[in-house]
């Protein structure tokens, strides 16, 4: 389970090109070799291409990792209803979000880190004649293809709207490509996952447990699917939702809700993708650890939700009052979720730190079966498909609550129903209490706004954060980060900021 994690830890891609010109061809004493790796000198063999498509994943470490005590996964997690804090977070009140935000200019640039490397990956992999494996060759084309459309999914679900970068620059005339439209972001998601899904292999070896499969293509094309449904009320992506969904294969609940934010249950039949937090030799979490040696961090953080002492007096994230009273007597993920109090226990109660004692490798699960089961649920009321089926998906995540409670009889099964929009709200519920403090709700409740099924208001959000002041008009969206808008002209920013 942590072999390719700790591999992870010394992935290495090369970035750059270095060109030694000779202006005197005849002279062959000038026309020598550069003591050093090069990009000219490196893809020889399938293992070069192996490091160069592990350096892909290494990017999702900028994503969750303590980051020098500035963890960035408020970005997803304060703008939702589930959870909140009562520290000056600018995604937290929306009012002081501005284009000047450190977290989302890092974010952003991080994910445009994780496209280049992907489309170096790409396009050294279609000329490649190294390969001894044409299924090794399509497994690195499809996890390239699989990450560049998690970090598009990534993007959309942010900023609407960013540059589509396909293919690597080689000249300047190609460094300032124009913003999206639309939902031109979750589409090339959407491509980037078809195609995936028809190279990765179903499983990996236990050596490499923990890299993209069929699965995780799967249901990153079920995910933007749906939300595109949903922002586009196009009735053909739910019917193609469902399609993924039903294609994935081998994915089951398992029995204890907790173990899908155990580190000793990692990688199980109900996840479809995560974050591999690894453990290196020597543990910094004060330094990044993206090329050579493991000199820093490939761990994930969950101080946040703790008040662990690396915080520095910084404020815990906790659950809203909502949350805390979503939840149905003698459901079980209550405990499993959250105190009583609103403390954050999910990923937490079993949580195992690394050597510094401050990062974890307790693995971030950015996809699981059950988020799938209630998407096609979702799909199937949304497209006018049968609402039995759908709300027999509600009830299979139901059961598993209702099995862990020594009640038994708590929640119980959603009854039948021919009211789509009583179905809905069910779905809507189960989604809150089933994936809280996880990475769905603020997008989810983005999608829903769009499409008409809710109204985001400042209310709505149960904040505890009395500045707190939302605007629909503009902060369905984060502003585009100012490094972008001051080096490429052609990109927009989004209205309001």
């Amino acid at each position: 389970m942590k072999n390719f994690k700790s591999i992870l830890t010394i992935a290495l891609i090369v970035g750059g090109v270095i060109a030694l010109n000779n202006g005197c061809k005849d002279n062959d004493i000038l026309d020598v070799k550069p003591g050093f790796l090069t990009e000219e000198s490196y893809f020889q063999d399938e293992s070069e291409f192996d490091r160069s498509v592990r350096g892909i994943y290494a990017k999702l470490t900028d994503l969750y990792w303590f980051r020098n005590n500035d963890p960035i996964v408020g970005i997803w997690q304060l703008p939702g209803d589930d959870i909140t804090t009562l520290g000056d977070v600018p995604q937290e009140i929306f009012a002081t979000l501005n284009s000047g935000n450190g977290w989302l200019n890092g974010y952003y640039k991080s994910l445009y880190e994780m496209i280049n490397r992907a489309n170096v990956v790409l396009e050294k992999n279609a000329d490649s004649k190294v390969y001894t494996s044409e299924t090794t060759k399509k497994a690195h084309r499809g996890e390239a293809l699989f990450l560049r459309g998690f970090a598009y999914y990534r993007l959309w679900n942010t900023f609407g709207t960013s540059p589509i970068a396909l293919e690597r620059v080689k000249s300047t005339d190609k460094t300032t490509p124009g913003s999206s439209k639309g939902t031109e972001l979750l589409d090339q998601a959407i491509k980037d996952a078809q195609e995936a899904a028809t190279l990765l292999p179903e499983k990996w070896d236990d050596l490499n447990r923990g890299r993209a499969t069929q699965n995780s293509a799967n249901a990153l094309l079920a995910k933007s699917l749906v939300f595109r449904g949903s922002w586009n009320k196009t009735q053909a992506d739910y019917t193609a939702a469902i399609t993924a969904v039903n294609n994935i294969k081998n994915a089951t609940l398992v029995a204890n809700f907790e173990d899908n934010f155990n580190p000793d249950t990692e990688n199980n039949t109900e996840s479809m993708f995560e974050f591999q937090a690894s453990q290196p030799g020597f543990d910094n979490v004060w330094l990044s650890n993206d090329f050579g040696a493991p000199v820093g961090s490939m761990s994930a953080y969950w101080g946040y939700y703790e008040n662990h002492w690396s915080l520095f007096g910084k404020p815990k994230y906790e659950a809203t009052a909502k949350l805390i009273n979503a939840f149905e007597d003698g459901d079980a993920r209550k405990a499993i979720t959250l105190k009583a109090d609103g403390n954050i226990v999910k990923y937490v109660n079993k949580d195992r730190k690394s050597q510094s004692g401050v990062a974890s490798i307790n693995n971030p699960r950015i996809f699981r079966y059950a988020d799938m089961l209630l998407l096609k649920a979702e799909a199937l009321a949304q497209s006018g498909g049968s609402l039995s089926e759908a709300i027999a998906l509600v009830n299979q995540v139901r059961a598993r609550a209702r099995n862990m409670s020594t009640a038994k009889t708590i929640p119980a099964d959603r009854p039948s129903s021919t009211d789509r929009a009583q179905v809905m709200q069910w779905i809507m519920a189960e989604r809150m209490v089933e994936l809280a403090g996880e990475e769905s709700r603020w997008f989810d409740l983005r999608r829903w706004h769009q499409g008409g099924t809710i109204v985001l208001n400042s209310a709505f959000f149960d904040s505890k954060n009395s500045k707190m002041l939302f605007d629909a008009n503009t902060h369905l969206f984060a502003p585009i980060p100012n490094n972008e808008i001051d080096l490429n002209p052609n990109v927009t920013q989004n209205p309001g900021y």
